[in-house]
């Protein structure tokens, strides 16, 4: 059944970024009616992720604004475009800053989840379909992010980055599945495959990092090394399956050495989630000869370099990499949904507070002040 304002623009409320750090506002925004192969969404519950705090701030990237930040989220499915045949109004969804075209050669290699033609793109501030925003304040148009721009009651997203989910789903839990703790979940379950009984580091211990760890307790590793510059994290760490905890600042020595020293000559599987390329080689340096296997989560500046010895990878062991934990979008979602549901995993843990949308700005300050894993934002009933 068609909703009553298919085809229409739509007036709501949207957390508007001005400038950069500037705090939201919110404001009236009118959305646009979606066109071929795109959905409108009715947005239920949103969280903040980094990666909406880094391109907010602006200090390294190129300023977009103003702009509609958010990419963590859930909601139901408002209207459909032209040509759109896999959801109808009333479904809900997760829209993610990834996509899944399900016609180029990522989407149809088992090995890839690097769409084509809806990889991720930090830079546009447009739909694809025609270049122009769906989002606009008296005429003027609002840059989207990262295709999904879900700090707003409604939002315009291509079909390919829309999963549809099990209604039975709460959305105030599974919102926070769109992004980071599936990142981390899938880097070691899908990347790193550790065995049971196997031992895994961790190093980074935020949500991305908890969600490696959760995979690792998945998996059945029975020692779960965590590793931080801050001592604090490893008792929230423990929820995670983090069974030991090394802060490298404790040691003089490299501590790939102190973790070899610890595991008989290195770890089984390493999971790096801090983006720094210093701990991407000691993450590596710090798998065991014969079989390791290092996984990089983490995304390193732009001039970072990765330098290690040959003879470690003739050594055998294993470097990979993982965007999105290797999930598909629209087809490995709702799988991961539902194991949440017949609680393989949980993620209440994950979420260290819950704010109002009038109050969004307070999840901002949540992170900044490192006191949050994930803040979800209500922002309609």
């Amino acid at each position: 059944m068609a909703s009553s304002t298919a085809g229409q623009v739509i007036t709501c409320k949207a957390a508007v970024a001005w400038g950069p750090g500037q705090p939201l506002k919110i404001e009236e925004v009118e959305v646009a009616p979606p066109q071929a192969m795109e959905v409108r969404i009715k947005v239920h519950y949103t969280a903040l992720c980094r990666t909406d705090l880094v391109f907010w701030e602006a200090k390294g990237q190129t300023p977009l604004f103003p702009r509609i930040f958010g990419h963590e989220a859930a909601g139901v499915v408002e209207s459909v475009g032209e040509g759109v045949t896999d959801l109808k109004a009333g479904d809900s969804v997760l829209p993610v800053f990834t996509g899944e075209c399900r016609e180029c050669r990522h989407c149809k290699s088992e090995e890839s989840n690097m769409c084509d033609l809806l990889r991720i793109n930090t830079e546009r501030g447009v739909m694809i379909n025609d270049g122009k925003s769906r989002f606009s304040i008296n005429g003027k148009p609002i840059y989207h992010f990262l295709g999904t721009s879900t700090f707003s009651e409604y939002t315009v997203v291509h079909v390919g980055c829309v999963a549809k989910i099990n209604p039975k789903a709460p959305l105030n839990k599974v919102c926070i599945l769109s992004c980071g703790v599936s990142t981390g979940m899938g880097a070691t379950l899908n990347v790193g495959k550790p065995k049971k009984g196997s031992t895994v580091a961790i190093f980074g211990l935020g949500s991305v990092g908890l969600g490696a760890a959760e995979g690792a307790r998945i998996a059945g590793a029975s020692r779960i090394i965590g590793i931080d510059l801050n001592s604090d994290r490893y008792e929230q760490a423990k929820l995670f399956g983090v069974t030991e905890f090394i802060n490298p600042k404790d040691y003089e020595k490299p501590v790939q050495e102190v973790i070899a020293e610890k595991t008989d000559g290195g770890v089984d599987c390493s999971i790096e989630c801090t983006g720094n390329e210093k701990a991407m080689i000691q993450a590596f340096e710090s798998c065991h000869d014969g079989w390791g296997v290092s996984v990089l989560v983490g995304v390193p500046h732009s001039d970072a370099v990765f330098a290690t010895h040959p003879i470690n990878f003739l050594n055998e062991r294993t470097l990979k990499g993982t965007f999105f934990g290797n999930y598909k979008p629209r087809s490995d979602l709702p799988g991961l949904v539902e194991m949440y549901l017949d609680k393989k995993f949980e993620l209440d843990k994950f979420i260290t507070h819950e704010v109002s949308f009038a109050d969004i700005n307070k999840s901002f300050d949540y992170m900044i002040k490192g006191e949050s894993l994930r803040t979800v934002i209500k922002v309609t009933d």
